[in-house]
Formats: structure tokens, C-alpha cells, sequence
């Protein structure tokens, strides 16, 4: 479904800049694309992450790689006859045949390299992007799966976008491949247009990306059929870990013919992908038929206007409850 007309308004009516981006709170962190090759996407740096293991890699860290896709391997660690090991999952992946020797490979366990590995201790693949933690050879997957030091997906809204990075990086990349509008101010002013809004299939917009308190929130506006009824939903994003974004709210309102719905909540991170964030309905939603009834006129034609605001919240060093501490 297109939106005919989408306004955005700033209550700064400001733009953000390159200065802007490359200020945001992870200086430490190089701008780069760390995933798969993307239209217009330097990749020059897309080295950044490795396995983790220091330049000096020994001769057991060498035996640990996977002689197929290069990645450590974890049991169950699989050799051929003449001792050659490879990862189950590039086991299956060769025809079950050595790819050093073309032995056939069997179901022969290489026991005593998993053992060495018991031994080990290694550091977190997202050292180069600040992650100081060494673990236990098998402990080392569990963490990099939560590490607060991981890549974050793209979270452009409407299409599988496979480029990750830090957020510096990722705000450029929606500025300059997705075309996302940029805003700097707490509190903005949509209005959204459409035609035939009879016509409700599930369609998905990312507008805005809204730079306050020196941090970075995508505004998401979603139709779908919630059960039989169509709806939409705006709702926003933290481009940050979930501990941060609990550190600010935001309030959603929609109305018209003297009734209007206020939403108030705490933005979701980045880490939860739009769908989830949808279909948890974690935000503003709004039945079709209220929509239209705020639009007003006839009701063949949606105009919808969504006005809103972002505040951090301060801790009360006397009573230790959480006061609003609002954008000017």
C-alpha cells in the first residue's frame, strides 16, 4: 500500500548533519559496513570483526579453524581417516568427503581437539568494536550472541536490508541509500494522506529519524490486518541497546472531531526488529474506522495527522522515582 502524501514537520525544523552523526555517543566505534556488499556501501572496512583471536594465533587456534568456512569449530568436530578436521556443518556440505584429502569421512569424532578446546580462552569477536571480555573457548558463541558490543541490523522498515554496523554508521547509510528523512527535535508532526483507504494491506514506512539528547529515534508507521480489522500503528525506535532506550519515553497522539488516543511508552531498540515490535502491539494503534473518523469529511480519504514527543528520564536523587526531563 503507497501513502499518497507524507508530511513530516519538526518542531526545529532542523536537519541533521554530518557533524551530528559522527558525534553520537560511540566515537570509539569505526564507521564501516560489516555484512554482505550493499549498493552504494564502502566496504573497505567490512573486515573490522574477525574470530576474535589476537594476531599472534597459535598453532591450536590455526587446528580450531574450519579448513571449509574458516570459523572456529565447536563440537561435534569431525576427521577423516588421515586425521583431517572440518565443522558438522561443512560436513554435510562436502559430500561427506575430506576436503584436504577426499578421504571419505565417516562419523569419527576428533575427541581429543575438543578437549584442547576445554582448555581455551579466547576474546570476544567484537574486541576491534570495543568489547574487552575473554571467555572459555565454549562460552565465547553464548556471549557474542547478546554482546552490547555487536553490530546492529539495519532497521529500515519495508525491506530485508542485510547491512550492519554501528549507529554512526547506519544513520548515513538511511540517510543516503534509503532516503529516510533526518530531523533534529523532541517532538514532531505527521500527517499522513491517503485515497483509497479501503484498500489496507500490510505495508510498512520508516519516515523519520529524529536526533534529541544526543541519541538517534526511528518513527515507524505500519498498516495490517490486526485479526479481520485493517489498522494502523505508529510506534518508535531506540537506535541503541534496550538499557538505554529505558532511560527515555515518548508520547503518540492522533485525533480529530474533538476525540483524540495518546499513546505513551518506552522505545524499543533497534535489536527488536520492526515485525516484533508490531505484532507485540507495542505502540499507537489506531481501528480504521476511528482513523477515518478523525479524518473527518466524507471518510474516502484518510488524513491522519500524528503529533508527538521524546523526554528522558532523570533520575530523583531524593525519592529515586524518574522524573521528565523534556527537549527544548
Amino acid at each position: 500500500m503507497d501513502v499518497d502524501n507524507i508530511e513530516c514537520v519538526s518542531s526545529t525544523d532542523g536537519r541533521i548533519d554530518e557533524d551530528d552523526i559522527n558525534r553520537h555517543h560511540h566515537p570509539q566505534v569505526s564507521v564501516s559496513s560489516i555484512s554482505k556488499p550493499h549498493s552504494n556501501i564502502n566496504n573497505k572496512n567490512n573486515n573490522i570483526i574477525s574470530s576474535g583471536i589476537h594476531p599472534g594465533t597459535t598453532s591450536v587456534h590455526e587446528l580450531l579453524e574450519c579448513p571449509v568456512c574458516t570459523n572456529l569449530m565447536y563440537p561435534p568436530i569431525h576427521q577423516c581417516h588421515n586425521g583431517h578436521t572440518l565443522c558438522s556443518t561443512c560436513k554435510t556440505r562436502v559430500l561427506n568427503r575430506c576436503p584436504t584429502c577426499r578421504q571419505e569421512l565417516g562419523d569419527i569424532r576428533c575427541l581429543a581437539l575438543e578437549k584442547v578446546a576445554e582448555s581455551l580462552e579466547l576474546p570476544c569477536k567484537y574486541m576491534s568494536l570495543g568489547c574487552p571480555e575473554i571467555f572459555p573457548y565454549y562460552s565465547k558463541l553464548k556471549h557474542e550472541a547478546v554482546c552490547n558490543f555487536r553490530p546492529y541490523n539495519c532497521p529500515y522498515a519495508g525491506s530485508e536490508c542485510p547491512v550492519v554496523g554501528d549507529i554512526p554508521f547506519l544513520v548515513t547509510h538511511l540517510r543516503d541509500d534509503h532516503k529516510v528523512d533526518m530531523h533534529s527535535g523532541c517532538t514532531f508532526n505527521h500527517r499522513y494522506v491517503k485515497s483509497n483507504p479501503r484498500e489496507v494491506d500490510n505495508a510498512t514506512w520508516m519516515l523519520t529519524v529524529f536526533h534529541c539528547f544526543g541519541q538517534y529515534f526511528c518513527l515507524h508507521f505500519e498498516a495490517f490486518q490486526l485479526g479481520m480489522a485493517p489498522v494502523y500503528m505508529a510506534f518508535l525506535r531506540f537506535m541503541g541497546d534496550e538499557t538505554e532506550a529505558r532511560n527515555f519515553s515518548y508520547s503518540l497522539e492522533v485525533g480529530g472531531n474533538g476525540r483524540k488516543l495518546i499513546w505513551e511508552g518506552t522505545p524499543r531498540s533497534i535489536r527488536d526488529g520492526h515485525k516484533k515490535v508490531r505484532d507485540s502491539h507495542d505502540g499507537l494503534i489506531i481501528q480504521r474506522n476511528m482513523a477515518l473518523f478523525f479524518s473527518g469529511g466524507d471518510r474516502k480519504e484518510l488524513k491522519l495527522r500524528v503529533t508527538g514527543r521524546i523526554w528522558k528520564e532523570q533520575q530523583n536523587p531524593e525519592g529515586g522515582a524518574c522524573i521528565p526531563n523534556l527537549c527544548s
